[in-house]
């Protein structure tokens, strides 16, 4: 039998580059296959989740293309996706069918939506209510749980106010109201991640902000002159991931990690009040999703 030695580190040192944010990675997966053009999104997830996301969209007539962490998609516009033949499966990825959801629900077509034994025992009736609500025709197993059959229709704008803070209500509500005539609004009773905020306005959505409140503006039926349009976008690294490092960091004297493309979202950055060693150098703020190198040092001790 083979043996191997581990020895303790005694220090930690170089730079890497985080994966990048699923949150970020499914929603401009999911708004450039509803834009006109090619999108190019670099470092995007490789999560299995997101991969679920960009296979939902080219079953509904997206063109995906990805070379390593670089995908490109074309999109078919807000009305020219078109119906799968067979369900979508949303994998395990709670995120692609709550989303989703408000995507199909504004379409012309019908569609199944379905996931693995998992997903298929967490609840939906959080985010049908809302659609409904808009004129949404959701029928799920119980009122309930996936599989979801969605008959696509025309919908209304609602003001809806959440009884629970929810991003992923939030963005079917919003993703719904592209595809809704007049202004939809979602007013939440705690703020939660805005990634799908900015990732619509990023596109070109009309989006307005009041507090705890986001309006959207229907473009699907605006005469035909709404549209989205492709981008060229790097997906910002997961803050979460690089807590591991930068705590690894603090346990040893003499380290020094340099963490590339963090994402910087506000509502995302709490771990920010921690004392830990670190600073942030070159910020970029490229697009509506800033992100910064991060610099995480631990001095030597000190001399007794």
């Amino acid at each position: 039998m083979k043996k191997e030695t581990i020895h303790p580190a005694k220090h930690l040192t170089g730079g890497l580059d985080l994966p990048g944010d699923k949150s970020v990675s499914h929603r401009y997966a999911m708004l450039a296959g509803l834009a006109e053009g090619t999108s190019e999104l670099r470092h995007f997830s490789a999560a299995a989740d997101c991969h679920s996301t960009l296979a939902c969209m080219s079953a509904l007539g997206a063109e995906v293309k990805s070379d390593k962490d670089t995908v490109r998609v074309t999109g078919r516009g807000l009305s020219g996706l078109k119906s799968s033949w067979r369900a979508l499966d949303a994998g395990n990825s709670g995120t692609t069918m709550r989303l989703l959801s408000g995507i199909l629900a504004g379409q012309s077509f019908s569609s199944k939506l379905t996931g693995d034994s998992s997903l298929q025992k967490r609840p939906m009736k959080r985010v049908i209510g809302p659609l409904r609500e808009m004129g949404a025709d959701i029928r799920a197993r119980d009122d309930n749980f996936a599989p979801l059959e969605i008959r696509g229709r025309k919908l209304k704008a609602i003001d809806y106010k959440m009884p629970m803070a929810s991003a992923q209500v939030k963005s079917a509500v919003l993703l719904a109201g592209l595809f809704a005539d007049g202004v939809t609004s979602v007013t939440e009773p705690a703020r939660t991640r805005d990634h799908t905020e900015l990732a619509l306005e990023e596109f070109g959505a009309s989006i307005e902000k009041d507090g705890r409140t986001i309006r959207i503006h229907g473009l699907a039926n605006a005469n035909g002159g709404g549209k989205l349009l492709g981008k060229s976008l790097d997906v910002p690294g997961d803050l979460s991931s690089a807590v591991f490092f930068i705590a690894a960091a603090s346990l040893f004297p003499d380290s020094n990690v340099l963490i590339h493309n963090v994402g910087l979202n506000p509502t995302r950055t709490a771990i920010w009040t921690y004392s830990l060693p670190w600073a942030l150098r070159s910020k970029s703020s490229a697009s509506r999703a800033p992100t910064a190198k991060l610099l995480a040092t631990f001095p030597s001790k000190a001399p007794r």
